[in-house]
């Protein structure tokens, strides 16, 4: 008897380190971060719909970004940081009946203002599913934490990629109202986040708990500002990654069809090609990390996309196809590897983590966004697109991160 009750102690925190990786689970999250993030994708995908419309104006376009990211970005951290103390399984599907509402609305919108409360519901119910679904997706890895990181990210990666066939399939021929459509996947997100959060409660009543550092009064103070440093700039540069994205994913289908004379529905396939290749780019990322460090491939992935996004504005529709592919893969190769790079600095705060650098700093990207559409109405959309093939330049700063030796040496103490 005394044996067992020695044993049976430390079983629930052993878990973190010995539980086996739970695939159903991990598929499970995976689908749902697809079903959220084809949702949100939708917002963009309807873009030229609503421009149309609604007589709509570029800058006004943006500031519909802007609600999408900034309504998920600023409440994420919040819902991290609380969730990393009181972990809230009912989150799970409360935020997906919020998303199917936002689209609902989305669906008969006739005003302006209609849209923008439609949008940040949608943000809203995404910014619930984020923490609580990266914390599911760690607690179901095992000792697998960069395979569930990019299991559980390829699925947002397929779902946003699916935005520009969105407008190709559904909103050109049904316009507006389609979005309608998107509420059975909303539907169906809710029934599996519903089995997901059953199963997260059981395992937090069996006694998980997630890994925290002891000593983090303790920490030496040279440490803790390298962390901070590391961590604003880890922060920056997912900003401008998002930036660059949301110039591709919101505004390049406009360039095409100005430049090119192309139509809506040719100039979307060229944006599924980008964001497709990104989600590629998104599974791969983390082996190639493993191989390579997570600094070198967060650094390379910024730095390598240069010439690509450079040349983009000048070359014919065939290369601006290759391009994109290309340069899709590169840069979103890091997506996966900036947040086990984030929770390395931060052992046990998956949810704060999660609301950093796939919320907070999204929404700064949004930001971008909203910029962007300004500069489009005042100068033009060929010199801004030239102008943002100089942002990947920024990943430089990746140079001033602390490599992955110094770490797991901080890991070790």
């Amino acid at each position: 008897m005394k044996n067992n009750s020695t044993t049976a102690a430390p079983t629930a925190e052993q878990r973190n380190t010995q539980q086996a990786t739970i695939y159903r689970i991990l598929l499970a999250v995976s689908f749902v971060h697809l079903f959220n993030d084809s949702i949100q994708a939708v917002i963009p995908a309807i873009f030229p719909i609503l421009k149309d419309n609604l007589l709509l104006s570029f800058a006004q376009i943006g500031w519909i970004s802007f609600a999408l990211n900034v309504t998920s970005s600023v409440i994420q951290p919040v819902i991290g940081y609380a969730a990393d103390r009181k972990p809230r399984p009912i989150l799970l599907p409360l935020g997906m009946c919020c998303t199917f509402a936002g689209v609902f609305l989305l669906a008969y919108a006739n005003n302006y203002v209609l849209v923008l409360f439609s949008v940040v519901l949608v943000g809203f119910g995404s910014a619930a599913f984020h923490p609580e679904g990266m914390r599911v997706a760690h607690m179901a890895a095992g000792l697998r934490k960069g395979l569930s990181q990019s299991i559980f990210q390829v699925g947002g990666n397929a779902g946003q990629s699916l935005g520009p066939m969105l407008t190709k399939w559904i909103f050109i021929p049904f316009g507006q109202i389609g979005a309608l459509g998107f509420t059975i996947v909303a539907a169906a997100g809710i029934a599996v986040q519903t089995y997901v959060a059953r199963w997260y409660r059981e395992m937090l009543d069996s006694g998980y708990t997630f890994r925290k550092k002891t000593a983090a009064k303790l920490m030496d103070p040279a440490r803790r500002k390298s962390i901070r440093n590391a961590t604003i700039i880890l922060v920056f540069l997912v900003f401008v990654r998002s930036w660059y994205g949301a110039s591709i994913g919101s505004y390049y289908a406009f360039y095409l069809m100005d430049k090119y004379r192309m139509s809506l529905d040719s100039a979307q396939v060229y944006i599924f090609m980008y964001l497709a290749a990104g989600a590629v780019g998104t599974f791969f990322g983390g082996p190639l990390a493993d191989r390579f460090g997570r600094r070198n491939l967060i650094l390379f992935s910024m730095v390598g996309t240069v010439p690509f996004a450079l040349a983009l504005p000048f070359v014919s529709h065939f290369w601006a196809a290759v391009l994109l592919l290309i340069g899709g893969f590169v840069l979103l190769s890091s997506f996966s590897v900036t947040v086990i790079y984030a929770q390395m600095l931060y052992p046990g705060n998956i949810g704060t983590v999660s609301g950093l650098i796939t919320g907070l700093a999204f929404g700064l990207g949004g930001i971008g966004s909203l910029v962007i559409g300004n500069l489009i109405d005042v100068i033009g959309i060929t010199k801004v697109f030239v102008a943002c093939g100089f942002l990947p330049l920024l990943g430089l700063l990746a140079l001033l991160l602390p490599g992955d030796n110094k770490l797991e040496e901080w890991a070790a103490e």
